[in-house]
């Protein structure tokens, strides 16, 4: 069960700890933070994708070192058996990074959650937002790494030749064929060969929810079989991948989520 409905969060608000990842591209001109001191659910901690990235390198919101994973949830108040739940305003639904992240420290996969339908839903059915920010006590928490749910490029480079594992691309099939120019300054248009293309956006409903189980093996049924354990996906940027990893997860128990983290960021570098 890794999404929660919004009654579900609304029962339980106050046995959670929760998350507003809300992440935006560049260029729709809106800044996550100041739309969470705007208003935000009660009791919800703003997660910066960007902040709580590995700042050194060149590539875009790249997963942290185990140490400044530890400091940074210790600094947000999270414990190891916390429940979490996180959610997002955003069209990249961006809170299933933040959900792929707490899964690759180790963090219970039975205790991280996604609000289905994320803060738009919430605000569609009238429940209250606040604007106020909760005071934090710092906590002692520890991680541990499952390198295993992580693929590097030269993992990519080597399986294009191997083909040990299939890549499934979350970006729009435009993209994906190199009919649309990327984004971000400095990457060729194109896909990683041998890859797949399954654009995220298939897979949800217009108001941010996921699709319902049938309709979301459908979609996957289209390029993979089902049963298959060795997927892993990949995007612009590790942010939507993410995306297709919780879909696959939620119709395939045994799917360890699994993401190319540079993207096509690092792959699709002129």
């Amino acid at each position: 069960m890794s999404l929660v409905s919004t009654d579900w969060l609304y029962n339980n608000i106050n046995k959670v700890k929760i998350f507003d990842s809300s992440w935006h591209l560049p260029n729709e001109n809106r800044n996550a933070f100041e739309e969470y001191k705007k208003g935000h659910i009660q009791g919800s901690i703003f997660f910066d994708i960007d902040k709580y990235s590995d700042k050194k390198s060149d590539l875009p919101h790249m997963l942290p070192s185990k140490k400044e994973w530890e400091l940074c949830m210790s600094s947000l108040g999270i414990s190891n058996d916390d429940i979490i739940v996180i959610y997002d305003d955003s069209h990249l639904i961006s809170s299933c990074r933040c959900w792929y992240t707490f899964l690759y420290f180790g963090h219970n996969q039975n205790s991280v959650f996604i609000l289905d339908g994320g803060l738009k839903k919430w605000k569609e059915e009238n429940r209250e937002t606040v604007k106020s920010i909760m005071n934090i006590s710092k906590s002692k928490y520890f991680a541990t790494e499952n390198k295993k749910l992580v693929k590097n490029k030269i993992e990519i480079d080597q399986n294009i030749l191997e083909k040990k594992f299939k890549v499934v691309d979350a970006r729009s099939k435009k993209r994906f064929e190199g009919k649309e120019a990327e984004q971000r300054k400095g990457l060729r248009s194109g896909s990683i060969p041998g890859s797949y293309c399954l654009p995220f956006r298939q897979l949800m409903n217009d108001d941010n929810t996921f699709k319902k189980k049938d309709e979301i093996r459908l979609e996957f049924m289209n390029i993979i079989n089902l049963e298959e354990n060795d997927i892993v996906f990949s995007c612009g940027s590790g942010i939507t991948a993410s995306v297709l990893a919780l879909a696959y997860s939620l119709i395939n128990n045994k799917y360890s989520p699994t993401v190319y983290d540079g993207s096509w960021s690092e792959f699709g570098k002129e």
